[in-house]
């Protein structure tokens, strides 16, 4: 069994970094085969944390991006009916809902596989009646498909959630999951993620940074920048040959951290406190 300091290892070799207390969760979630529910604002690393446990464990990852609409058919399996249609005409005795017949959404795929990372993203975007769907999975790591049988994990799967709390999500979905809130990073943290991905760019515009991502945020924007704009802003320092922290530098890349119009007028008329800090 992986000790939690195990796992802050693993994932920053895989430049993500987390703090105790969310590795605990990761590792109780593994190590109890317990699906992990992860809320926060948007930007703040949710989604990233899926991909970074993939890559640390070695396993595939099996993304399954919710939306307003989305139903079992996409979300779980469907039939091949041109097969089985075309099955029928050749075959009067063959029996149309068997597995060779079955087609693999993420999560029948994610039972079938041999102990992927199943990442369901968003699910505040989904509607409540999609919930339902899940709870069979997330309690059991099964999935009953009437026509046909019952295909539980083959080898136990780690299943992520993750929730931008647009909407609330129900007792019974919170209920089977283990619980973790993942907020933007303090300051001094935000400055260790960016220089894990621009460290050729200096300490102290690195710096001058992140107090600017943390400036913008407080501005109460449309869209307020996340971790990965506060990445593309380090990342463009180095591309552009490091020419510092300046009205005119913070004029010309602001595109890399504001991503509204209404927002970047805003942003435009009070230049001069962002880039003062």
């Amino acid at each position: 069994m992986l000790t939690i300091s195990d796992w802050t290892s693993a994932l920053c070799r895989q430049r993500y970094l987390v703090e105790d207390s969310l590795a605990t969760m990761i590792n109780l979630a593994i190590t109890l085969g317990r699906p992990l529910l992860v809320e926060g604002p948007a930007g703040s690393g949710k989604t990233q944390l899926a991909y970074a446990l993939a890559k640390a464990m070695r396993r595939e990852l099996i993304r399954l991006s919710c939306y307003e609409g989305l139903d079992a058919s996409q979300a779980l399996y469907d039939w091949n009916y041109q097969r089985q249609l075309t099955a029928i005409a050749q075959h009067a005795d063959v029996n149309p809902f068997g597995p060779d017949f079955l087609l693999e959404r993420p999560l029948l795929k994610a039972l079938r596989s041999s102990g992927a990372v199943l990442l369901v993203d968003e699910i505040d975007r989904a509607d409540e009646g999609f919930e339902a769907l899940l709870l069979e999975y997330l309690a059991d790591h099964q999935i009953t498909i009437p026509e046909w049988n019952t295909v539980r994990a083959q080898s136990m799967p780690v299943t992520i959630l993750t929730s931008n709390r647009t909407r609330s999500l129900s007792d019974a979905l919170r209920r089977r999951c283990l619980y973790a809130y993942l907020d933007w990073p303090r300051a001094d943290r935000e400055l260790e993620i960016a220089a894990l991905y621009a460290d050729a760019v200096p300490h102290a515009v690195l710096t001058r940074i992140v107090a600017g991502i943390h400036c913008l945020r407080s501005w109460q924007l449309i869209k307020p920048p996340g971790l990965a704009e506060t990445i593309d802003w380090a990342l463009s320092q180095q591309v552009m040959g490091h020419p510092g922290w300046s009205r005119e530098w913070v004029l010309a890349t602001l595109g890399c951290v504001i991503k509204d119009t209404l927002d970047m007028s805003s942003v435009r008329s009070r230049i001069d406190e962002l880039v003062a800090g």
